[in-house]
């Protein structure tokens, strides 16, 4: 099974939204397999507790502009590990040390990413990682 259309869309939004907000280390995940009802895991990493709120509140204003209703937040007051649910995406959001301890990337290793189309990317040309 792999992500869905409107699960990459989304995808995508988010992590426009997070970039615009200094996020770091964007990662997408393809969880559609292991997990039947998620698309796609998005990781992001915040250097600080207010850059990971920010990073949070623009994804959730962006996919909510784009008309993709919010399931479920969780950890915003903390702003450590924001987790954000919007059925087909599930975006995390992590403070870098709740990044490397939790190593999501190490838990769902055998998941294929899903290419994130970034203007940081493209501008840095094809030896961007």
């Amino acid at each position: 099974m792999t992500a869905s259309a409107q699960g990459i869309e989304m995808t995508q939004i988010a992590a426009r939204a997070a970039e615009a907000k200094g996020g770091e280390d964007l990662v997408a995940l393809d969880v559609s397999g292991p997990l039947p009802l998620v698309d796609v895991f998005l990781l992001v990493t915040g250097r600080s507790e207010r850059n990971v709120a920010a990073i949070a509140d623009e994804v959730e204003e962006q996919l909510l502009l784009a008309g993709h209703k919010r399931v479920r937040r969780e950890g915003r007051n903390e702003a450590r590990w924001v987790l954000l649910d919007f059925g087909d995406l599930v975006v995390h959001v992590f403070h870098e040390q709740e990044r490397v301890y939790y190593g999501l990337e190490r838990l769902w290793k055998d998941c294929p990413t899903v290419p994130l189309d970034l203007p940081s990317r493209v501008a840095a040309g094809p030896s961007a990682s």
